[in-house]
């Protein structure tokens, strides 16, 4: 799905639910179940997501695996917006923070943040919506190779993008670019 081939990732998701099929414990269910719900709403089936999304929910609750019952909730948060539930998208998305915030899963909260927050408007600060994603993951704390490696980019274009983004926003540093896109709700 990151690399943005939904075919692959349907076809994996056909082996995930396979193997799961051979085991006799929920775990491998709730994998598959929640690779095909990314899988449907990838390609614009938020009913369909759903269903499989609520299945691997009801997994990681009775297992007690908060992380990844959060990472199914906003994966429903999503599905509810696509289907023009913004109160349950909301309700979801909000679920998720919750448990971000006790975990300490900064990336995560970043994510969720970006999905629940309106970007200011692209005059105010000229980002690309790449730019963008590139700001959200320097707020998250990540380096250059790990941007390039989670956006499929190669270093260099990584490197292009921070240059052009501190020089966009007359900043020094990617601290300051993190204080500025906070001041400024860009995430």
């Amino acid at each position: 799905m990151a690399a943005g081939d939904v075919q692959d990732a349907r076809n994996a998701c056909r082996e995930l639910e396979n193997i799961a099929r051979s085991f006799d414990t929920g775990v491998p269910d709730a994998i598959a179940a929640q690779a095909r719900g990314a899988v449907d709403l990838a390609e614009g089936d938020a009913r369909a997501a759903l269903g499989s999304l609520r299945r691997a929910f009801e997994v990681w609750q009775r297992i007690a695996a908060p992380y990844a019952a959060a990472r199914v909730c906003v994966l429903i948060g999503q599905a509810c917006r696509a289907l023009g539930d913004k109160d349950a998208a909301d309700l979801e998305f909000d679920a998720a923070r919750t448990i971000f915030e006790r975990l300490g899963a900064g990336p995560d909260l970043t994510q969720i943040n970006s999905l629940t927050t309106g970007v200011a408007s692209s005059s105010a600060h000229r980002l690309t919506s790449r730019e963008l994603d590139v700001l959200r993951l320097i707020v998250a704390g990540e380096t250059n190779k790990a941007i390039a490696g989670r956006l499929s980019r190669s270093e260099k274009t990584v490197d292009r993008h921070v240059s052009n983004i501190l020089a966009k926003l007359d900043v020094r540093s990617r601290a300051a670019a993190t204080a500025f896109a906070c001041r400024h709700k860009l995430i």
